[in-house]
């Protein structure tokens, strides 16, 4: 197990090497757009078969109220115009996008703090891992007063009640957008994964 950087793709096509590797898996975070992309051209430059685990996105239902945008940037130009007391969850490092808006109180959920140093909007932070309950998150909601959402589409059941709690009360999200991805192939689960890695080992073992 390593934890931690590679150095960009030579240093993952470095490591690949090294340790001789014969498959690779990327199953980041859906927003981890860069380390993808630097797999990617490891695993092509190293010549291993390369897969992606990838959750898929959550889609809009009957009720939601998304305003979809393709950034961060985005989104906080859209709550400047419609917002006074926002849900932030769009992750720790990308808090600074808002914190030039000062007419709006925050709401910042996140599972670390943010850096020493780093900007931060006006409002309250908590630091909270899901999965959470459509329940709580409800209560959330009508206890901070808030009247507008700002999440990433991260896919995946743990965070999601935030979204069906935003639906039932009328509350709209301001959803960032995943960044493209690289072209290969892709599954959605760990049982495909593994469906595949054995594929794999069948064609390399005969």
């Amino acid at each position: 197990m390593r934890i931690g950087g590679f150095g960009g793709v030579a240093g993952l096509a470095a490591y690949l090497r090294d340790r001789e590797i014969n498959f690779l898996i990327d199953a980041t975070h859906p927003y981890a757009a860069q380390i993808s992309f630097n797999a990617a051209e490891a695993a092509k430059e190293c010549n291993l078969p390369f897969l992606m685990l990838v959750r898929p996105p959550w889609q809009k239902q009957e009720g939601d109220r998304w305003i979809e945008v393709e950034s961060n940037e985005a989104a906080a130009i859209v709550l400047s115009k419609q917002a006074k007391r926002v849900f932030l969850t769009i992750g720790r490092q990308e808090l600074a996008a808002y914190a030039d808006l000062n007419d709006i109180w925050f709401l910042m959920r996140t599972i670390d703090p943010p850096t020493s140093g780093a900007l931060v909007p006006n409002g309250k932070l908590l630091l909270d891992r899901g999965p959470f309950t459509l329940e709580n998150e409800q209560k959330l909601l009508i206890e901070y007063q808030i009247d507008a959402i700002a999440s990433k589409n991260s896919g995946g059941d743990a965070t999601y009640a935030k979204i069906v709690a935003a639906r039932e009360l009328g509350i709209p999200v301001v959803m960032v957008q995943r960044k493209p991805q690289p072209a290969v192939e892709q599954v959605v689960d760990v049982e495909r994964a593994i469906e595949w890695l054995l594929n794999q080992l069948q064609l390399v073992n005969g």
